[in-house]
């Protein structure tokens, strides 16, 4: 059995027993893999969420032993690779975390590894900590529409005054009514351009947006999503987060 080093970032844990945890961890190294992680749970009832290094968003590092064949792995150490200031304690700042985790968690169908996504990953939940109101406000359509980008269906920057329409189950602009009803009117089309023109997530507090539209929008992306991931289902996090924003 080889043990390695490598970054993880937690995405679920389950109770396992009485003081353990099986935890899913998108790791750099090895993309999504589940560790058993034994007499746990009776240490973090005195340390609280800050104290416990296994909750969703979390920023890890880990010594694991690895085996390809393996479902449940195991970890050898662990410690935070980095420490949030405000997610944990921030109900906005959380509920977005909670959302890009679950999201994430979703996508990933395979153990497979794929470093940008985690770099891109890591690297917004560290702005998403950081962020203003504003730009935490328009954070989950930024995440949910870049995220696309690492798993195949992008949608194409290609809005303008014909190609207004943008088919939800496509991934496209169009200048035709679908004959379905999974598509945005012009008006939140045009937005969802603005969005993918986003670069840096500082941009984001240059979107003006009301809390109904975000809504909108954000059950329209589960939608896309829906269309794009196999046995996708639905995100629990999306009506807290619809709620909070």
């Amino acid at each position: 059995m080889n043990v390695h080093h490598t970054k993880g970032i937690v995405l679920r844990s389950v109770k396992y027993g009485e003081t353990s945890l099986i935890v899913s961890v998108f790791t750099e190294l090895f993309g999504l893999q589940s560790y058993l992680v034994n007499g746990v749970r009776s240490q973090s009832k005195k340390t609280g969420a800050k104290g416990n290094p296994f909750q969703p968003a979390a920023l890890l590092d880990l010594i694991v032993y690895h085996q390809d064949q393996k479902n449940l792995q195991r970890i050898k150490e662990y410690r935070w690779s980095s420490l949030y200031t405000h997610i944990y304690s921030d109900i906005f700042k959380a509920s977005v975390a909670t959302f890009m985790v679950e999201l994430l968690y979703k996508c990933l169908k395979q153990p497979e590894e794929n470093q940008a996504l985690f770099a891109f990953t890591e690297d917004a939940l560290l702005a998403l900590d950081q962020a203003s109101a504003q730009v935490v406000a328009n954070f989950p359509l930024f995440y949910a529409l870049q995220v696309a980008n690492f798993f195949g269906f992008r949608i194409p920057d290609t809005f303008n005054q014909v190609n207004n329409i943008l088919d939800l189950r496509e991934g496209v602009f169009t200048s035709r009514l679908p004959d379905h009803p999974q598509y945005l009117d012009a008006t939140h089309s045009e937005v969802i351009a603005q969005l993918l023109r986003v670069m840096q997530p500082a941009e984001l507090s240059e979107v003006l947006l009301n809390g109904a539209t975000r809504r909108y929008l954000l059950q329209s992306i589960g939608q896309y999503y829906a269309a794009q991931v196999s046995e996708f289902g639905q995100l629990r996090s999306l009506q807290v987060l619809q709620e909070v924003l």
